[in-house]
């Protein structure tokens, strides 16, 4: 009796002491969080309450997992810099949870994710990955299905503010079987971006109608952009001292190369078929599959894809042009991350290919170097619709939108997954999300873009929040369920566009090229998908070739070639994009 006695007051003692130590804990990192919420989470579009009501579920949802260390992988873009220095600080101090995470180029992030998948060791415990894998994801099964996962294994760590309606891109991670694969963490879209100033002069709009016939404006088509690509690169060329160019790209032989045009160049130029976010049923990558189908059933024209028909090789020759006649010397050398903060040194009059993403270092001050902001910080450009090429119609998708989404594989094991799962919920969550993205400008959440404080800052953004509020948004997405396995199709293409930029190959050999490899590619994955389930059942199922006339023009393949590939140019008044957006 004395020994029973003995251990039930030890337990006891040892209770009150692991109650008292938790007490200490939960009081320390209430004062945390105050702090923070405080000192670096405002604005919120939640009141202080709301924030410290969520990050005290935080708190104890995180308990089981305090004193981990987890490590977690995203592409360098400012967004991700400002979590990986700033909130892996803030979630350690509230949670107690500590988070390693690191930064590399887009390339090395998918190769990092493609590595996991492939050797089933845990690498990372969690990914921001492009939601371009969705087609993976969905397919091969390795991701954690999150639907499933918040409502089964995870249900004890999923945040119940998290609010999934309010993400703008679910429907980008959501994979054929209506599961959500994904969690966006940040969003940007490939817009169109002009010297608004330069536009507004009024001895130049004079000048432009003069010699093109019509106003000087914000490009509705792709001739009116060669338009005016050529009046700046070759009537005006000079302006305030400075030699200006009509056009900026770039065409440097790598990986990024080839992400510039899957993402949505050839159906920006009207490439594939109309139907929300991809086209149904060719895509933007000119893979073809069916309404209702998870089996894509091929590339090439010869089995009723698009990739090399002659919108897609419209789009790369145009490419290929404006970047040889229209752009600043150089160009063709430059990469992804050189091109586009080229535009600070003020000598471009518009970009048909720009990201948003940029918008941050845009709107940076004179001092630091950005010729593209007046003495006051305003920005003398604006953004606007992408121009569409002339095989487009009512019903395309218009251009790429990125969303970089929070990606756990089911190779980290469950107790690390819940941790980096905690993470990914704390960087998007309500409390944290509006500060970030005042940071970033890579909305996510419909609620955020929508916070009075982003009505106030919107002139100085050049139009990035009118366009984040328009129901034209829709109309830019990333890359789809047709592709079923991202990385292996998506290392084909930079090699085969860069022989275009080198003169080895014509667009129409390369694009004939490319279109061969993906079916070969995809004849190996429907191999596997047959002999060992690989892809569920949802793997490629290539149609018979056929003659390319047996598809070319037909309601439902790609389109035929247009005998007039270049319409009188049409443009709009910037205002009146802006009344379309509010």
């Amino acid at each position: 009796m004395r020994r029973q006695l003995l251990a039930t007051a030890t337990g006891l003692a040892l209770a009150l002491a692991g109650g008292a130590a938790y007490a200490d804990s939960h009081g320390g990192a209430m004062d945390a969080a105050k702090k923070w919420i405080d000192e670096e989470f405002q604005p919120s579009v939640l009141s202080k309450d709301e924030q410290m009501a969520e990050m005290e579920w935080f708190i104890k949802a995180a308990e089981p997992f305090r004193g981990m260390e987890i490590n977690v992988l995203s592409e360098t873009i400012p967004t991700h810099t400002y979590e990986s220095e700033v909130l892996t600080k803030a979630f350690e101090e509230i949670t107690g949870i500590k988070v390693n995470h690191q930064l590399l180029g887009e390339g090395e992030v998918v190769q990092a994710v493609q590595a996991q998948m492939q050797t089933r060791r845990n690498l990372y415990d969690a990914y921001i990955n492009d939601s371009d894998l969705i087609g993976t994801h969905s397919r091969l099964q390795l991701a954690y299905n999150l639907s499933d996962f918040m409502a089964g294994d995870g249900k004890d760590v999923t945040n119940p503010m998290l609010d999934i309606d309010d993400f703008m891109g679910k429907s980008f991670t959501t994979g054929p079987d209506g599961k959500l694969y994904q969690l966006p963490d940040q969003q940007f879209a490939n817009l169109y971006w002009f010297r608004k100033d330069w536009f507004d002069k009024p001895e130049l709009q004079a000048k432009f109608k003069e010699i093109y016939g019509y106003d000087l404006g914000v490009p509705v088509n792709w001739s009116a952009y060669e338009d005016i690509a050529e009046f700046f690169s070759v009537h005006v060329k000079e302006i305030d001292g400075v030699r200006v160019y009509g056009h900026m790209d770039y065409g440097k032989r790598a990986p990024d190369l080839g992400w510039r045009m899957t993402d949505a160049w050839l159906s920006m130029a009207g490439a594939g078929s109309t139907g929300l976010p991809n086209g149904v049923p060719i895509d933007e990558w000119g893979i073809r599959m069916e309404a209702g189908s998870c089996n894509p059933q091929g590339a090439s024209v010869s089995r009723g894809g698009g990739a090399n028909g002659p919108a897609a090789v419209y789009a790369i020759r145009k490419w290929d042009e404006w970047l040889r006649q229209y752009a600043p010397p150089g160009a063709a050398s430059y990469d992804f991350y050189q091109s586009l903060p080229a535009l600070s040194q003020g000598n471009v009059a518009q970009q048909i290919f720009w990201y948003t993403a940029f918008t941050a270092s845009m709107v940076a001050p004179k001092s630091e170097g950005n010729n593209t902001v007046d003495d006051n910080g305003a920005p003398l450009w604006r953004m606007a619709p992408s121009p569409h090429g002339p095989y487009w119609q009512e019903g395309q998708k218009l251009g790429y939108q990125d969303a970089g989404s929070w990606t756990i594989l089911q190779s980290t094991p469950m107790e690390r997954a819940k941790a980096a799962w905690l993470y990914a919920q704390f960087v998007v969550s309500k409390t944290v999300d509006t500060r970030k993205s005042h940071v970033g400008l890579t909305f996510i959440r419909d609620s955020t873009v929508r916070h009075e404080s982003f009505s106030e800052r919107a002139p100085k953004l050049g139009g990035l929040v009118e366009f984040y509020r328009s129901p034209d948004r829709v109309l830019w997405s990333p890359t789809g369920v047709n592709v079923p396995d991202y990385p292996k199709l998506a290392q084909l293409w930079w090699q085969q566009i860069g022989d275009v930029n080198s003169g080895a190959f014509s667009p129409q050999e390369a694009m004939d090229r490319l279109a061969a490899e993906m079916d070969q590619v995809m004849a190996r994955m429907q191999a596997a998908d047959e002999q060992a389930n690989v892809y569920g059942g949802c793997g490629p199922r290539l149609n018979d070739e056929q003659d390319a006339s047996a598809w070319l023009g037909k309601a439902d393949g790609p389109k035929a070639k247009l005998a007039n590939e270049k319409p009188k140019g049409e443009t709009i008044a910037y205002e009146e994009i802006i009344k379309r957006w509010q």
